[in-house]
């Protein structure tokens, strides 16, 4: 029992116009689903993902105004982002210099050529060339970006503990990622970075941990991740959860989100895990020509939903 990959990450925003402005119209994702924090009605949760909302491409936000994160350790520090070849990268490059977005320059990463830069909330984030491997994303035809340079997914991505030794063993004896290489940090090479890989690995499914002991805990605040989740086949999801409970995981036990189906635990060093089911997808409740345009909330949410809309701002 394998998991497939990055599902998709989640962060943590507390300017959600400037955030639907940057991910749409500078790294040309499309908006699949439009809705509220489902424990706290209060705020969006904005999904960006390619034309269809594929799992493995959603980067998410909760709409928080809350403080800006404090970097540090026990946390995800970096999101990559999939494109294909040294072409779109130096693409990239340009269009980051045009619109006048901050960035590194390109470098290879174990192995891999990347393009380094933040979001206007100091997000943490990396172009990654895949090499086009990976599901095939579905490029969205109103995009600014062209598509063949369009971002293709998540992955790798980055976190960042103080000891190795406790989050090796969740991964490799509970969630069948088995280590696959390290190599040094690339700001400080005495430090290495561990990557876990999931069925047969690639950057779109792995997860990279840097052991970084010096560092304090971070907190958790705008321009900060929340959590990261794994794909899992809709028929694994039961005998998922039945694994976390048989190994004495502390979890969520079983959740529904209705585009999917979850399952929340703490690594040994303090980061969120979910795992999380392909299915159904975000197309059960909207057409898939239209994901996006509209506030949508889950059926539970629907008896409050003149509530709800009334407390949300636009955001277009």
């Amino acid at each position: 029992m394998d998991l497939l990959g990055i599902h998709h990450l989640t962060a943590i925003s507390a300017k959600i116009r400037e955030n639907h402005r940057f991910y749409t119209q500078v790294l040309g994702m499309r908006l699949v689903k439009r809705s509220v924090n489902q424990d706290d009605v209060r705020a969006y949760h904005l999904f960006y993902a390619d034309a269809k909302g594929s799992p493995g491409t959603d980067l998410t936000f909760f709409d928080w105004p809350a403080p800006r994160e404090r970097r540090g350790a026990r946390s995800i520090v970096r999101t990559g982002l999939r494109v294909k070849g040294a072409a779109t990268l130096d693409w990239w490059v340009h269009r980051l210099d045009e619109l006048q977005v901050r960035h590194g320059a390109i470098a290879e990463r174990d192995g891999r050529l990347s393009l380094d830069f933040e979001d206007p909330e100091a997000q943490r984030l990396s172009l990654v060339d895949d090499g086009g491997a990976g599901d095939p994303p579905v490029a969205w035809a109103k995009s600014p970006v062209p598509a063949e340079h369009q971002i293709r997914g998540l992955g790798p991505i980055t976190m960042s503990v103080p000891m190795l030794e406790p989050t090796d063993a969740l991964l490799t004896r509970v969630l069948n990622m088995p280590q696959a290489r390290d190599y040094p940090h690339p700001e400080n090479p005495a430090n290495r970075v561990h990557v876990f890989a999931m069925r047969g690995g690639g950057a779109h499914a792995e997860l990279h941990v840097a052991v970084q002991p010096e560092l304090p805990p971070a907190q958790q605040g705008a321009g900060g991740v929340h959590h990261v989740a794994f794909r899992t086949p809709d028929a694994d999801y039961d005998a998922w959860a039945e694994r976390l409970t048989e190994q004495g995981i502390p979890n969520s036990g079983k959740v529904d989100r209705y585009w999917f189906r979850s399952l929340y635990l703490r690594e040994p060093n303090g980061v969120l895990f979910e795992i999380a089911t392909e299915g159904p997808g975000f197309a059960v409740d909207e057409d898939a020509a239209t994901l996006g345009e509209k506030i949508v909330l889950p059926p539970f949410l629907e008896g409050q939903r003149d509530d709800i809309v009334a407390n949300l701002l636009p955001i277009d």
